[in-house]
């Protein structure tokens, strides 16, 4: 019984520390389109001044990937099992993780273009809006009849942390309609999403203190 419970704790742990890896990566990428190189004629300050846009979608990003690790950290304090089902969502988790830093550069190119922001902002908030909807499809599969989370979580507390979850991609679907609408706002929705998100508020450990370790959405 004992080298079971190793082997289940050493293929979770494989799981995470992948998955880890990724997450690290992802973040990093986002700093390589920020460069504080004077033009001609120009001070430090102005070419600090100019990138801005740069800058505002990088604290974004990383804001949102760190939560998202945060949140798939927690994810897996519960889930003790892993199966190829679960490994393929992960994967499918992890694909848009590492893609943030793609729409987070064209965010930042196109944030001043008035005929070109709208598209960049809807294209990074339904990067956004992929990743939260995996992330809620990987808890899915995970707490579906119980299969391959602990012992210690009752029906009621799946209940709960499933609708929390959900809440995710509905969120973002509403910040990528508002894309379309006014870019500044779509930018807000997305800084209030990562704060609210990692906000401890957002749990049920009062109701319930098996849930006390899974006070995020994603």
């Amino acid at each position: 019984m004992e080298n079971s419970i190793d082997e289940i704790t050493k293929e979770t742990g494989r799981v995470e520390a992948f998955s880890d890896g990724v997450f690290a990566i992802a973040s990093t990428l986002l700093v390589l389109d920020i460069h504080f190189t004077p033009s001609k004629g120009q001070t430090l300050w102005d070419a600090v001044a100019i990138q801005w846009p740069t800058l505002l979608a990088f604290v974004i990003s990383f804001a949102t990937i760190g939560v998202m690790w945060i949140n798939h950290h927690r994810l897996f304090t519960h889930i003790k099992k892993v199966d190829t089902g679960l490994l393929v969502l992960n994967l499918a988790l992890l694909l848009v993780i590492v893609f943030i830093p793609v729409p987070t550069a064209l965010l930042a190119e196109f944030l001043t273009n008035p005929q070109s922001n709208n598209v960049a902002a809807a294209l990074y908030t339904g990067t956004f809006l992929c990743m939260a909807c995996f992330f809620t499809m990987l808890w899915l599969y995970a707490s579906h009849e119980n299969k391959l989370l602990g012992g210690h979580m009752d029906h009621v507390g799946i209940q709960r942390i499933t609708a929390q979850y959900q809440l995710g991609p509905v969120f973002y679907l509403v910040a990528l309609g508002v894309a379309f609408v006014s870019v500044p706002l779509t930018i807000i929705l997305n800084i209030l999403y990562a704060i609210m998100f990692v906000l401890p508020t957002w749990n049920f450990k009062k109701r319930n203190p098996t849930l006390s370790n899974l006070s995020e959405v994603q």
